[in-house]
């Protein structure tokens, strides 16, 4: 480089520092981030004076926003103050200025900061397109990806009801480019939902005892019973705890969402066993008197075995109906003159409160029966 170039770019460089420093004239390089006064808006072009220098510079719809058929003049007015990235700057020609761009690297340095802090960010899950394997949310301008896998902390099947939900989630991998189609930019929702349920769990856990009385929704319901949501830790409500009567099946009883009052049975480290068996409504707390030997009582037939059929006098309590006690005529099986769901009478011969088990006899009626006819036949008879 000669002697006379570096005389003439210093005087250049002394006189852009002089001009700045006496009359408040900047020199203005592509790549500044520059403010602004609109002095002009025309439907498809901004025209900004820049504050500081003599110069003006053109915002075109293009690098203000992605909407090709937006109307300038009905977003912007002259008067206002803007802030733009300066995209070109050469000779006397208008400054090319960029408002995308600007909110783009601004979009990124808050993704970049927010992925080296592990900051929770939240947004709002844009449409769920069929065959989607995640979310798409978008954070200012910039578009994070949730892969499914990613998305909760339990397998879902449907990902559209989510679409229009503001969701939170952390950055765990980011790489900026100038092409949006080569960022990448992946968001995690699973481990925020994976610590707070843990937190829950260990409050939850703090809290409750066995005998405790609590609210939660049904979570799954199987052929064996139905998971329960009690706020942290799910429990099991077994189809035997289900009811103090039958119960045929749980999705018969029971379906997803629904809100229940459980008695915590057993607490065994973290498995949790509930109950809707409570105190109050146990059939055998009166069966005593109720179910008292010698007395009389009607119910349907619950289930036949080889020996006999239990009837069920209430719900929650079946009484044993040997085949021996049927009829005073042999009877190779129950099933021979029985049938589910018919209606027997017979008469309790025996009562175990100790073991809740109680024995009836369509025979013991029937000699009674007998008794009572000859009893009457005898004084018929005697007239």
């Amino acid at each position: 480089m000669s002697e006379t170039t570096n005389k003439f770019e210093q005087t250049e460089s002394d006189k852009a520092e002089f001009e700045q420093a006496v009359f408040g004239i900047k020199k203005i390089h592509a790549g500044d981030v520059v403010e602004g006064e609109v002095v002009d808006v025309k439907p498809d072009e901004i025209v900004i004076a820049i504050a500081g220098s003599k110069v003006e510079g053109i915002l075109s719809r293009n690098e203000y926003t992605n909407d090709t058929n937006v109307d300038l003049t009905t977003v912007v007015k002259p008067g206002e103050t803007m802030e733009v990235k300066v995209l070109k700057a050469t000779g006397e020609d208008p400054l090319v200025l960029s408002y995308k761009k600007l909110a783009a690297d601004r979009s990124d340095k808050r993704i970049s900061e927010a992925f080296e802090n592990k900051e929770v960010l939240k947004g709002i899950v844009e449409p769920v397109r069929e065959g989607d394997k995640g979310l798409s949310v978008k954070v200012d301008d910039v578009r994070v990806f949730i892969p499914a896998s990613l998305v909760s902390d339990a397998y879902e099947r449907d990902l559209s009801k989510y679409a229009g939900q503001e969701v939170e989630f952390v950055i765990i991998e980011y790489s900026s480019s100038s092409n949006p189609r080569k960022r990448r930019c992946i968001g995690d929702r699973k481990q925020l939902l994976v610590e707070k349920r843990a937190k829950m769990q260990k409050e939850l856990f703090e809290r409750i005892k066995e005998g405790d009385i609590v609210e939660g929704v049904v979570k799954n319901v199987t052929d064996f019973g139905a998971f329960v949501d009690l706020g942290g830790a799910d429990g099991l409500l077994h189809i035997s705890e289900m009811s103090w009567g039958r119960v045929e099946h749980p999705k018969k009883v029971f379906k997803v969402g629904d809100k229940l009052k459980v008695l915590v049975k057993e607490i065994n480290e973290s498995k949790i066993a509930l109950s809707l068996k409570f105190d109050e409504n146990n059939p055998w707390k009166n069966a005593s008197e109720k179910y008292a030997i010698g007395n009389v009582v009607t119910g349907k037939v619950a289930r036949m075995t080889d020996f006999g059929a239990f009837i069920e006098v209430e719900p929650g309590i079946d009484a044993l109906l040997h085949v021996s006690q049927i009829s005073k005529n042999h009877i190779d099986s129950p099933s021979a003159v029985l049938s589910v769901g018919q209606e027997v009478t017979a008469k309790i011969v025996d009562f175990n409160e100790e073991n809740r088990k109680i024995s009836l006899s369509i025979k013991a009626l029937a000699a009674d029966d007998n008794e009572a006819e000859q009893a009457a036949a005898d004084v018929e008879g005697e007239k």
